[in-house]
């Protein structure tokens, strides 16, 4: 069975969400999606990919049909006991709002900011996820002093990376982020409800 869904004009994570609810009501084998923006595009595909799905893009005219067909079961990293076995160990998801840390001087938080990064490791082990959404999405993209902290960040300590791809989009910097994964809201309110704490910065 097929079903099909036109997604254009909508913001993530409306999208992923109608998706979402497209395959809770019924099994479907294909899936079309219409949407108009990258990060929709993005979004989509992966929770599809997720979800089981062989997923194909293909671009007209600057929107984006985002095909998936169904071919197997979904992913573990989705599955119900995989997100209970997320609480069993203290998990410390950091929220990252801005590009700098701070009021007063611009120079001294974007300074601070890097040294924050910089000391996260010393967290361990109980150190997640970071989140960055709005003037945040900027330490995680081309030319940014930040970008090797981050990206070691993930090499050797394990720590997984959100970046909001709506808020990519808006500064217009998807094609520049070079760490992490490009997500949506669903996913990073999900991760602020699986955390043990959560930093804001």
């Amino acid at each position: 069975m097929q079903k099909k869904l036109d997604c254009r004009g909508q913001a993530c994570p409306a999208p992923v969400l109608q998706v979402r609810d497209i395959l809770a009501q019924e099994n479907h084998a294909v899936v079309h999606v219409l949407v108009d923006n990258q990060a929709a595009r993005e979004n989509v595909g992966r929770f599809l990919v997720h979800q089981g799905f062989q997923v194909t893009v293909e671009e007209r005219e600057g929107e984006f049909l985002v095909a998936g067909t169904r071919s197997g079961e979904a992913c573990e990293v989705m599955a119900e006991p995989e997100l209970a076995a997320m609480v069993v160990e203290k998990k410390i998801a950091v929220l990252v709002t801005t590009d700098r840390m701070g009021h007063g001087d611009d120079s001294l938080g974007r300074g601070l900011m890097l040294n924050f990064l910089k000391t996260l490791k010393e967290m361990g082990g109980e150190l997640w996820r970071l989140m960055f959404v709005n003037g945040g999405v900027r330490l995680t993209v081309e030319g940014a002093d930040t970008l090797p902290v981050l990206q070691a960040l993930v090499k050797e300590e394990s720590v997984s990376v959100l970046v909001c791809g709506t808020c990519l989009n808006h500064f217009n910097l998807l094609e520049k982020k070079q760490v992490g994964e490009t997500t949506n809201m669903l996913d990073i309110v999900t991760s602020l409800q699986v955390a043990d704490k959560v930093i804001t910065i």
